[in-house]
C-alpha cells in the first residue's frame, strides 16, 4: 500500500478482471499485458507496485519518466505512452523497451538516431486516430500503412504493432467500434507482409473500458486510475 492506496489489492483485482475477461472472449490470458500507468505518481508507488508482482510501467511525460528512471532501482521495464516530441528523444535513448506514440515519420527518424547511437533496437507502436478527433495524436487509418512502410526501412527501429485511444464514453461499450477497427486496421497491414514489422501488439483500453479492449484483440491495456487513485 502507498499512503491510503491498496496498490498491491488494486493489481491483484485488475489481474482478476484481465484473466475472466480474456478466457471469457475464448482468448489465453497470457496474451494480455497489463501496463501500469503510472504518470504523476511518485516513484515510491511504482516501487509499490512493483513489490506487489508488476513489472511494466507506462509514462507519458518525458522529464517525468526520466527522474523515476533514476530513482527507481528496481528492474522494471518502461513503456512510454503519451506524445513524443522529438527534440526530446534523446532523453529517454535505451532506457524504454516501447513506445507506443509513434505517429509521424520524423519521430520514428529520431528515435532510430538515438537508439543507433547506443547500437540498439527501439520497439516501437504507430499510433493511429481512428476517432479522427482534432485534439488525438495519431496517424489517420490510411496514413498508417504507409508510415508503417516506411518505418520498416529505418535502421533502428522495429515496428511491433498498433495503440489507439478512443473518445471518452460514459458508456465503455461505445468505444468497441474503435478497437475492432483498431484490430481490422492491423489485419489489414499484417496482410501487407512488409519486411521486419510485426502486427504483434495492440495498445489499446483504459481503465474505464479495457474489457471491451481485450475482447477486440487488445494485447496491452493501459492502467493508472484502477491501480493507484485519481491523479496527484
Amino acid at each position: 500500500m502507498s499512503g491510503r492506496i491498496p496498490i498491491a489489492g488494486n493489481l491483484k483485482h485488475i489481474a482478476e478482471h484481465i484473466r475472466s475477461t480474456a478466457e471469457r472472449a475464448g482468448r489465453n490470458h497470457g496474451s494480455v499485458r497489463l501496463v501500469a500507468v503510472s504518470k504523476t505518481r511518485p516513484a515510491a508507488d511504482v516501487m509499490a507496485a512493483y513489490h506487489a508482482g508488476q513489472v511494466l510501467f507506462g509514462e507519458n511525460y518525458v522529464q517525468e519518466l526520466t527522474v523515476k528512471m533514476a530513482e527507481v532501482r528496481e528492474p522494471v521495464e518502461w513503456h512510454f505512452i503519451g506524445h513524443l516530441q522529438s527534440n526530446k528523444v534523446k532523453y529517454i535513448a535505451g532506457g524504454v523497451s516501447l513506445i507506443h506514440s509513434v505517429d509521424r515519420l520524423s519521430l520514428a527518424e529520431e528515435i532510430s538516431r538515438q537508439w543507433g547511437r547506443f547500437g540498439k533496437v527501439c520497439d516501437v507502436l504507430i499510433q493511429v486516430n481512428v476517432s479522427g478527433e482534432s485534439t488525438k495524436s495519431g496517424t489517420t487509418e490510411a496514413g498508417a500503412i504507409e508510415l508503417v512502410k516506411a518505418c520498416s526501412l529505418l535502421p533502428n527501429i522495429r515496428v511491433k504493432g498498433l495503440m489507439t485511444m478512443p473518445p471518452f464514453f460514459d458508456d465503455p461499450e461505445a468505444a468497441r467500434p474503435f478497437f475492432a477497427e483498431l484490430r481490422r486496421l492491423a489485419d489489414r497491414i499484417r496482410q501487407e507482409n512488409i519486411a521486419g514489422v510485426e502486427m504483434k501488439e495492440l495498445s489499446m483500453g483504459m481503465s474505464g473500458d479495457f474489457e471491451a479492449a481485450i475482447q477486440e484483440g487488445a494485447t496491452l491495456v493501459r492502467i493508472g486510475t484502477a491501480i493507484f487513485g485519481g491523479r496527484q
